[in-house]
């Protein structure tokens, strides 16, 4: 079954785990690595002869084009990642739309070719945000992978579906969750930060789960993770720099036999390929009686697979 790889394109110190000690206003003056950690992840995918989408900044693409057409070049998909990782849970509903508009522009105009997918910075789309669906939909998108269905104190929606599933009714908008394994009763990421300081194995038992119950796993990782040698931020919470420096110069091995256990591709084919989700309802009209239209919000109930019963799932936090 063909799963959903993809990479999260930033640079190394617009993570979240550094967002308090290191100010945007600083930005411009740090080390740009980004073009040279994505040109390691092209070459990587490339040996392996996989495609897959690069969820970028539109930040990245303003001052780094060149990158943005070489992706394009490969054959990989360009979606958007934001303008400049600000979380969609600090945005007001018109902010969230003007910086979709912003971040899409430059991706398009760096890449010369449409953006139709969207994932949000940190995962960031959770029940603070209702909203956020809507507009991505309003906005003609035709995916999001924006939901972490666990608990962590960063991100996460743990009562959320753990498969594909339309956020909003009236809309053809996908919502693609990022792939957590289960077991015994507990939900764990297994992308990124946990890929890298977990076993591999944990990330192939998720993979082998969602796969057998008929759906695509959706796999993230950031090009940072794969550069022991970036900076150091001395003044970060020790917390923050151990989830972020540890275990680097392992991720390029561990991404390559990756790689090669399961089927990969971009995230807009793994999208194309969920036929078995309900299509969109067709909106009612106005009701005889001057009554409101049915709310046109998520409807988890489209969710494809089983789901665990909130009250009992518990997520592992580790990364």
């Amino acid at each position: 079954m063909l799963n959903g790889m993809s990479v999260d394109v930033e640079e190394w110190f617009q993570v979240g785990a550094f967002e308090r000690v290191i100010a945007k206003d600083d930005w411009n003056d740090l080390e740009s690595r980004v073009e040279r950690n994505t040109g390691e992840v092209l070459d990587l995918f490339a040996a392996a002869g996989v495609t897959a989408t690069f969820f970028t900044l539109g930040w990245v693409a303003e001052r780094h084009p060149a990158l943005i057409r070489r992706i394009v070049g490969a054959g990989h998909e360009i979606a958007s990642h934001g303008w400049d990782h600000r979380r969609v849970f600090t945005m007001t509903p018109a902010e969230f739309r003007a910086d979709l508009a912003r971040s899409r522009a430059a991706l398009e105009d760096a890449g010369g070719v449409p953006v139709t997918g969207y994932r949000a910075p940190s995962f960031s789309i959770d029940a603070r945000t209702p909203w956020a669906h809507e507009i991505l939909a309003e906005e003609s998108y035709a995916y999001s992978s924006s939901i972490a269905p666990v608990r962590h104190d960063h991100y996460g929606w743990r009562e959320a579906p753990r498969y594909a599933f339309r956020p909003v009714v009236y809309a053809h908008l996908i919502e693609v969750p990022v792939t957590v394994a289960e077991i015994a009763g507990r939900r764990q990421a297994t992308g990124g930060g946990f890929f890298r300081l977990l076993p591999a194995a944990l990330t192939d038992l998720a993979v082998h789960q969602v796969n057998r119950d008929g759906q695509p796993a959706m796999f993230y990782f950031h090009p940072w993770e794969i550069d022991p040698d970036q900076p150091r931020v001395a003044n970060a919470p020790l917390r923050s720099r151990m989830r972020h420096y540890s275990r680097l110069g392992a991720m390029a091995g561990k991404l390559r036999g990756l790689l090669g256990r399961h089927e990969w591709g971009r995230v807009d084919e793994a999208v194309a390929a969920l036929a078995h989700l309900p299509p969109p309802r067709q909106r009612p009209g106005p009701s005889h009686d001057g009554s409101p239209e049915p709310d046109a919000g998520p409807d988890y109930r489209n969710s494809a697979g089983p789901r665990p019963s909130p009250g009992k799932a518990r997520e592992a936090s580790v990364a």
